[in-house]
This record gives structure tokens, C-alpha cells and sequence, in this order.
């Protein structure tokens, strides 16, 4: 389990049944409906929707469903009223919880989070409450290929990366938000191999908690998985 996204969890459903990438692919297409309603359909200047395309390919989203989110966004096409939400809250053993997401209805959107957290010893937060425990950050994982933690240290210092967090398995690189284009873009022309790239809530300090509440907690971010509106929860989980 990922301690400050539910990163995992999506990326396991990339050969889910027809029935859970329908889940997948209806929240892709809002989040590329809404970046083209902040900043316009063209990609060479709205990152947020060339980053949304990007992803939704990564997860084999059908070409015409991207189009159609696009002309969602333009008011081609007749679409729901969304907006983007953020909520705050604890759950199982006292985790700090974000969690975003877009809906057309707010109110029905938090009556629900708090309805997931009430099932799994969570509750809602105000405004502030959590969010302090968490930095903004570009975040990228990459194979570690065999490479030494000191050879990925010196990559992402060329690549203008900030810090890593490196295993056997995998790369986690770590940057500013401003530099999270460049360093991906530098990274792709080195043809390092990206297996996930988004800007994060990473926490300030991770925390542990014993064995009953992890369980709890992956059945609580599998919940809020499955929430329509929910795009992505992060948390301070080690």
C-alpha cells in the first residue's frame, strides 16, 4: 500500500474486468472534461488536459471517449455541471486523509465520504484540518532497473528532481510542482521508463499503526475507490 496516494490500487485495475474500467474510464473523462473548461482544448497549453490524455491512454481509454470529455468540456457536446472537491478527514488509526475528486453534486459527494469514513472508524475534518501534514510535489515512478541508489540519485539530479526514495523494484522521485513537466519531460528523453506521473499530496511525516487498522484502511481506500466521484485519496500512512 502507498502511503501517500492510492496509486497501487489504480494501477492493479489496469486489467480489471469491463465493469470496473467503465468505473475507470468515467472518471478520466471528467477530469479531461473539467481541464478543458479551466484552460481550453488545446494541449500544447493546458498541461492538466495533456496530462489527463496521457493517462487515460496509459489505461487503454477508447479514443472516442476522450473526444467526447473534450467536447464535454467545449460545450460541444450537452454534459453534466461539474466541479472539483477536496475534502479532509481521519481514518483508521488516525491517519490523515485527502481526498479529491469532481462531482455535479457536492453535497451528495460529502455525504457519502462521510458515510465510507463512518464504516471504517474515520470522520470527516474541516477546512486546514490535514491538509499542513502534506507538501505539494511532482511524483514519478520509475523501474529501478537494477540500478544502485546512488546511480538513480545522480539521475535525478541531472533530470532536476529533488529527492528520491528508491527500492530493488521501483524509483520514486520527488520534484517542485513548477519543475514536475520539465523533470518528466527530461526524464522520457533519457528514455527512462514512467510507470506513474502526477502532482501529489506527499505527507511531512508518515505514520504506523497496528494491523487491524491497516486492514481497515485498505478496505476504507478500496471504498472510496469505487466512489464515482472520488479521483484520488492520499494519506500519511507509512
Amino acid at each position: 500500500m502507498s502511503g501517500h496516494s492510492h496509486f497501487k490500487t489504480v494501477a492493479a485495475t489496469k486489467n480489471a474486468n469491463d465493469a470496473k474500467k467503465g468505473k475507470i474510464f468515467s472518471k478520466m473523462a471528467r477530469v479531461i472534461t473539467i481541464a478543458v473548461k479551466d484552460k481550453g482544448p488545446d494541449i500544447s497549453s493546458n498541461i492538466q488536459l495533456k496530462a489527463a490524455i496521457e493517462k487515460a491512454k496509459e489505461f487503454n481509454m477508447p479514443k472516442e471517449n476522450i473526444e467526447r470529455a473534450i467536447k464535454k468540456g467545449t460545450g460541444e457536446l450537452a454534459g453534466e455541471s461539474l466541479e472539483e472537491v477536496a475534502f479532509e478527514g481521519f481514518g483508521p488509526g488516525g491517519i490523515a486523509l485527502i481526498m479529491e475528486g469532481i462531482t455535479d453534486n457536492k453535497n451528495r459527494t460529502l455525504g457519502e465520504i462521510k458515510g465510507i469514513l463512518g464504516q471504517y472508524d474515520g470522520k470527516i475534518a474541516g477546512e486546514g484540518a490535514v491538509r499542513w501534514m502534506f507538501e505539494r510535489k511532482g511524483f514519478l515512478v520509475i523501474p529501478s532497473e537494477g540500478k544502485s541508489k546512488e546511480d538513480w540519485e545522480m539521475t535525478v539530479i541531472e533530470i532536476g528532481g529533488d529527492d528520491i526514495r528508491w527500492t530493488q523494484e521501483t524509483t520514486e522521485i520527488y520534484t517542485k510542482p513548477e519543475d514536475f513537466e520539465a523533470v518528466k519531460k527530461a526524464a522520457k528523453e533519457r528514455g527512462i521508463i514512467i510507470d506513474h506521473a502526477a502532482l501529489s499530496w506527499i505527507p511531512k511525516e508518515e505514520i504506523s499503526i497496528n494491523e487491524k487498522d491497516i486492514e481497515k484502511a485498505k478496505k476504507l481506500f478500496e471504498a472510496l475507490d469505487e466512489n464515482d466521484a472520488v479521483q484520488d485519496v492520499y494519506s500519511n500512512l507509512k
